[in-house]
C-alpha cells in the first residue's frame, strides 16, 4: 500500500504557480505549466508529474538553458497548418498556444496540424492530445527528446523516448487515450525508480558492451554520458520485433524535426562541444481531426466506445481479473486522486521545501 502522504491538489497548484513566477515565468504561463504537471499526477503518470517540477523546469531555468518567458513566433500560418518557434521558452506554453490555434482550424476546416521548433520539455504528451478529445475532436501528438534509444542492433543512444500519442473521443466517461513512449521504459520512469531505490528489470537498458544494466542511478548517469541506451519497444534485436519500436521512434523523430526545420538526434543532447549544459531545442508536432467532417461526432463516439467495450468484455486470460482499454487506468486514478490529493514522495517533499525556502514562499506542507 502506498505510504506516501497525499497533498491537496489546490495547495500544490498554488505553490508551483508561485514558484514558477519566482523564477520569471509570467503568471498566466505559470498556470498552464502547473496544470500540465498536476494532470500527469492526477492520471497516475508520476514519471512526468511533480517529481519533474524542480529538476526539469526550475533547475533548467536557473541554469540558463531554458527561458522562463516564451517568445512564441509564428513562422508560417495557413488555414490548416502552423509552424512556430518557441525560442527555448516553456514548451508547455508554446504547446498550449499551438493546440488552441489548430483546434480552431479543425473546427472550421476539418483538420489542423502544428509543428514547433526550438521548444523545451512539454510535459505529459497526453495533455495536448486530450485538449482535442475533450472537445469531441481527435488529438494526435509527438515530440523528440534527449537521445536515449538505441536503434535495433545498436547500443548508442540516438533518439529520444519519442512518445506517439492519440486521444480519441468515446461515448464513455473517459476517452481512449494512448500515451506512451516508443522505448520499453522512458527516462522518467527510471528517475522514479531511482528516487525509490528500486532496481530496473533486465532487458530495459543496454550498455555499450551489449550487457544489460539494472541500477537506476547508474543507468541515468550512463544515459547522460552516452554509455548506455534504452531499448525500443520489443527490446534488443528482432526476435520480439524491436525494429517496430525503433521504427516508430524514428517516425516521431522525423516528424518532430523535419516539418518545422528543427534539431534532431545528437543535436538534442543538451551538451555543447565542451561538455557544458546547453539548450535542448526540442521539436513537437500536433494533429487535430474533426469527426464532423467524416461520419459525425456522435457516430465516432459510439463506434469508438463500442470497440472499447467489446475489447474489455472479451475472454480473459487464466488468472486475469480485468481487461483495460487505453485511458481507463488513468481515469480510475483520477477518480481516486480527485478526493485524496496527489501523493508526494520523500525526495519531492525535500525539493518543495528547498524551493519554498529559497524563494521565501509562504507555504506550510502537510508532510512537514
Amino acid at each position: 500500500m502506498d505510504q506516501r502522504p497525499y497533498v491537496d491538489e489546490k495547495l500544490l497548484n498554488h505553490f508551483m504557480i508561485d514558484a514558477f513566477v519566482a523564477v520569471g515565468v509570467p503568471k498566466e504561463d505559470a498556470k498552464i505549466c502547473a496544470d500540465v504537471l498536476l494532470e500527469s499526477d492526477r492520471r497516475g503518470i508520476e514519471s512526468h508529474g511533480c517529481n519533474r517540477f524542480k529538476p526539469i523546469y526550475i533547475d533548467r531555468i536557473n541554469a540558463g538553458i531554458q527561458k522562463p518567458v516564451t517568445d512564441f513566433e509564428i513562422i508560417k500560418d495557413t488555414p490548416t497548418t502552423l509552424v512556430a518557434d518557441a525560442h527555448d521558452g516553456m514548451g508547455m506554453v508554446a504547446s498550449y498556444k499551438a493546440m488552441n490555434m489548430i483546434i480552431e482550424k479543425a473546427k472550421k476546416y476539418g483538420m489542423g496540424m502544428a509543428a514547433i521548433r526550438n521548444s523545451t520539455h512539454f510535459g505529459i504528451a497526453g495533455y495536448w492530445a486530450t485538449m482535442a478529445s475533450k472537445q469531441g475532436l481527435i488529438g494526435i501528438c509527438g515530440t523528440d527528446a534527449r537521445p536515449s534509444i538505441a536503434p535495433t542492433f545498436g547500443v548508442e543512444n540516438m533518439m529520444g523516448t519519442n512518445p506517439l500519442t492519440f486521444a480519441l473521443p468515446t461515448d464513455e466517461p473517459f476517452d481512449f487515450v494512448l500515451d506512451c513512449a516508443t522505448s520499453i521504459w522512458q527516462r522518467g520512469k527510471i528517475e522514479v525508480y531511482a528516487r525509490n531505490h528500486e532496481p530496473i528489470p533486465d532487458g530495459i537498458v543496454i550498455s555499450h558492451d551489449g550487457s544489460t544494466l539494472t541500477g537506476p542511478n547508474e543507468i541515468l548517469e550512463a544515459l547522460t554520458n552516452r554509455q548506455a541506451a534504452l531499448l525500443p519497444l520489443g527490446g534488443a534485436g528482432e526476435e520480439h520485433a524491436g525494429y517496430k519500436g525503433y521504427g516508430y521512434a524514428a517516425v516521431v523523430e522525423i516528424l518532430s524535426a523535419a516539418l518545422c526545420g528543427g534539431s534532431f538526434l545528437k543535436m538534442l543532447s543538451g551538451k555543447d562541444e565542451n561538455g557544458n549544459k546547453t539548450h535542448i531545442p526540442l521539436g513537437h508536432f500536433f494533429i487535430v481531426i474533426n469527426p464532423e467532417f467524416f461520419c459525425g461526432e456522435d457516430v465516432f463516439r459510439k463506434t469508438a466506445g463500442e470497440i472499447c467495450r467489446q475489447l474489455r468484455n472479451s475472454q480473459k486470460a487464466p488468472g486475469a481479473n480485468r481487461i483495460y482499454t487505453a485511458g481507463e487506468k488513468e481515469y480510475l486514478a483520477y477518480q481516486k486522486r480527485k478526493d485524496l490529493g496527489i501523493p508526494v514522495g520523500e525526495s519531492v517533499q525535500k525539493e518543495f521545501i528547498e524551493i519554498r525556502d529559497k524563494y521565501h514562499l509562504n507555504y506550510t506542507f502537510p508532510f512537514e
